[in-house]
């Protein structure tokens, strides 16, 4: 579906993003993971109470740098990923994905 606005028309962004043609679905699934993983730190840090600003002193962090990662702008190596759950009280895991049942 598209969308006019003024004399132009405009693909939406779920056209584009369900589209295999422009994005293929290890894309999309990363795209999920990032999103996911950005929700969870932004939940946690929340959850923990602290501004964006003190877990940048206790990571020794920017804070920009936080506002960037929390933003989608930038997204976190495995290390700086360490720094960050620390503080949180928490750590990165791989666990089995669950099974869906037979019938979906």
């Amino acid at each position: 579906m598209s969308i006019k606005i003024g004399n132009e028309e405009f693909t939406e962004f779920n056209d584009l993003y369900n589209d295999p043609g422009f994005m293929s679905d290890s894309e999309r699934a990363e795209v999920e993971f990032e999103v996911a993983l950005i929700g969870k730190l932004i939940e946690a840090r929340e959850k923990s109470g602290l501004s964006q600003k003190k877990l940048a002193e206790l990571t020794g962090l920017k804070q920009p740098a936080i506002a960037r990662l929390e933003n989608l702008k930038s997204i976190p190596k495995i290390d700086t990923l360490f720094k960050l759950l620390d503080p949180l009280g928490y750590t990165l895991a791989i666990v089995p994905k669950e099974k869906r049942p037979a019938n979906q």
